[in-house]
């Protein structure tokens, strides 16, 4: 089964998925917009109208997408409009990208109880929409940041974003 997530940046967001036992392959990309093969150049501009998203290959019988979509919401701020922490874009918005009404279902679901639950202060901006085509982003953006755990950014943003989440999965 596929799963697509817009949580911010696709490094942050590759590096938690990878971390889960019934995860094939998660693979950085773009969806949403309006350009054909864009580039991640022209995705940084947000004039394509892509999402950094990630493309997560799993198998339901070891993990079920409910479970995705509640990492996808404790491992980042659903509740901010084109941004998360320092990067600002459209291209970092958050989004769930659904390949069927299922997911469809199961997401409008869990933004509702999150919403009625007031697990956050703001509201939630999340948008829900049909995947349609995956453009899989540039080789050099697979596997990020185990490729580049002394990048001034993965030392900073990614590191301490994967250690919180990898301690709460102790629990």
């Amino acid at each position: 089964m596929k799963a697509t997530f817009g949580g911010g940046c696709f490094w942050c967001t590759e590096a938690i998925f990878q971390q889960l036992e019934g995860v094939n392959t998660v693979l950085p990309g773009y969806m949403g917009g309006h350009k054909e093969n864009p580039t991640y150049k022209e995705v940084c501009t947000g004039e394509t109208g892509h999402a950094e998203v990630v493309q997560i290959d799993y198998d339901p019988d070891k993990l079920s997408y409910k479970k995705l979509l509640g990492i996808f919401f404790k491992t980042h701020d659903p509740t901010t409009l084109n941004r998360q922490g320092n990067d600002i874009g459209t291209q970092y918005r958050s989004a769930i990208f659904y390949h069927t009404p299922e997911q469809k279902f199961e997401a409008e679901t869990l933004i509702n109880k999150l919403s009625e639950e007031k697990i956050y202060d703001d509201p939630i901006v999340t948008e829900v929409v049909d995947a349609k085509t995956f453009y899989e982003a540039e080789d050099y953006h697979h596997d990020y940041f185990n490729n580049n755990p002394d990048n001034p950014y993965c030392a900073a943003v990614i590191q301490p974003k994967l250690q919180k989440f990898l301690k709460s999965q102790d629990h």
